[in-house]
């Protein structure tokens, strides 16, 4: 009785512990992982493609060399649309400090930003309301008075030589007078509207991506810097930070150097008689300021030439001032304007500037400087302590 009783009891129990048919077994019991109603053994799977392998190396060296190309003209497809983005980056950067200035003063950053947003737009209003229908004005004068700049360079002796062995002045006459001047740069009336309508595009584009980059710049940043490692993430912090810092005070030292550059060109033509093309060069003087190393250069020639064209005492005082200022500039304007954004040599500041203005010309003249103080400071922070470490 004992025995049969255990058996019962057994038997409830090894119903419990039986499990029930998986739905992936076969008929007869066996695994069906892929539902296919089979149980035959189909082996041992084999050892792992060798990476050393020749079809491996091959394959997968092709894909790589495929996808490479085809990043690479997505990339020179779409490289107007990086080029304003960025500018745009460089230019929020730029206006960085002003928020942080604003905030260290007591102010929440959402008002800070809108501050600064709000007195960025009202320059750019006031600047296209007061002082673009006085540059097409003078621009128009500088214009309509360059062929009797002609005439007066034709008087001179050398110049008469050159014209009557070269004929360059008729040339140059012929050529302005002509419009095929004009023609040749813009492609005639069609050209020069497009040229306008595509300028005005790609300023309005990089005003609202400034905008933008600058209001959510602190987010950004934050959200970039959750992609390192918890254990670096205070020092990637801090080398991002010194970085933007970096970029932003080299980007807002250069807008002040060239301010000073235009004003002090206005104050300076109003004086020596050149007062109706005064607001145009001294803004000519200004933005080609803001080119490193070639830009003051090219901005006083301009200006030296039409003193020269205006008057033979005019432009013999334009020769001593820009030689005067370019040297002030240099030692002294731009050493303190920029000691505390750009800490450079003078070799890696011209290499950066030639590279920069060799890839992307103009544009990258700009933007090599605080790219390769960036890339300094990186090694100098990174692999320099390592090495001395080690």
């Amino acid at each position: 009785m004992s025995e049969a009783t255990g058996s019962e009891q057994d038997a409830p129990r090894a119903q419990e512990t039986t499990a029930p048919p998986s739905d992936h077994d076969g008929p007869d019991g066996g695994d069906d992982h892929y539902g296919l109603g089979t149980t035959e053994d189909l082996g041992t799977p084999g050892p792992p493609l060798d990476h050393k392998a020749p079809f491996y190396l091959g394959f997968f060296g092709g894909l790589g060399a495929l996808i490479a190309w085809w990043l690479g003209t997505t990339l020179l497809s779409i490289s107007s649309t990086l080029m304003l983005i960025v500018v745009s980056m460089f230019l929020a950067a730029g206006l960085a400090p002003s928020v942080d200035f604003l905030v260290r003063r007591g102010l929440k950053r959402s008002m800070a930003v809108l501050a600064v947003i709000v007195t960025f737009l009202a320059a750019v209003a006031l600047f296209a309301v007061a002082i673009v229908p006085v540059i097409s004005d003078q621009v128009a004068a500088i214009t309509d008075n360059a062929p009797g700049w002609l005439d007066q360079l034709q008087q001179n002796e050398r110049v008469q030589k050159l014209n009557d062995d070269y004929q360059v002045v008729d040339k140059v006459r012929d050529y302005v007078q002509g419009g095929d001047f004009v023609s040749s740069l813009f492609g005639g009336a069609v050209g020069i509207g497009l040229a306008v309508l595509g300028a005005f595009f790609n300023a309005f584009i990089i005003l609202v991506l400034t905008l933008y980059f600058l209001a959510s710049m602190q987010s950004t940043k934050t959200a970039l810097y959750q992609l390192a490692p918890a254990s670096r993430r205070d020092r990637v912090t801090k080398l991002g930070n010194r970085i933007l810092s970096g970029v932003g005070g080299y980007v807002s030292g250069a807008f002040l150097v060239a301010l000073s550059a235009g004003i002090t060109s206005l104050i300076f033509l109003f004086v020596v008689g050149l007062g109706e093309y005064a607001v145009a060069l001294a803004f000519v003087v200004a933005l080609l300021d803001v080119i490193p190393m070639i830009g003051a250069t090219i901005g006083a020639v301009i200006v030296t030439a039409i003193g020269f064209a205006t008057d033979v005492h005019v432009g013999i005082a334009c020769i001593i001032f820009y030689v005067v200022y370019q040297q002030l500039e240099n030692y002294v304007i731009y050493p303190k304007v920029m000691s505390r954004s750009v800490d450079l040599p003078g070799a890696v500041i011209v290499i950066a500037a030639l590279v920069g203005a060799a890839l992307l010309g103009v544009v990258g003249a700009l933007l090599a400087i605080p790219t390769a103080a960036a890339i300094l400071t990186l090694i100098r922070e990174v692999f320099v302590r390592r090495q001395d470490t080690a």
